[in-house]
């Protein structure tokens, strides 16, 4: 049995927020579970090429702009799952961050960060 709290878990500042990784490859279990601060006012340009990715909101607001511009509001109890390895945009309201509860499958290591300042999306 894993047992773990907020104050005692890895913290990666991942560019554009925080990434509380309570699961990592290493604990054996498959997958990864996060709790996950997205700064406000910040855009990402986000792909994951080798995992797939559902994020629960749980506090704040913003959305989730897909390939073909279409905006998808993130509010308190909306999920959204990246199924096919997704480019999209995350985008936190000006006003407030927001927090989301995210599960990465196959896991991450725990140590990975994106790259955010190129032309690109960034992955990992």
């Amino acid at each position: 049995m894993i047992i773990r709290e907020l104050a005692d878990v890895r913290t990666v500042d991942w560019g554009n927020g925080l990434s509380r990784r309570f699961l990592v490859e290493s604990d054996g279990m498959g997958y990864t579970l996060t709790d996950t601060i997205v700064r406000a006012g910040t855009k990402s340009r986000l792909e994951y090429r080798n995992h797939l990715e559902a994020c629960y909101c749980v506090e704040g607001s913003g959305e989730v702009v897909d390939m073909e511009g279409t905006s998808h509001p993130i509010t308190p109890g909306v999920l959204y799952a990246l199924d096919k390895h997704d480019a999209h945009f995350l985008i936190a309201s000006p006003h407030e961050d927001l927090r989301l509860v995210c599960v990465f499958s196959p896991a991450l290591r725990g140590d990975e960060v994106h790259s955010l300042d190129g032309a690109g999306f960034s992955h990992y």
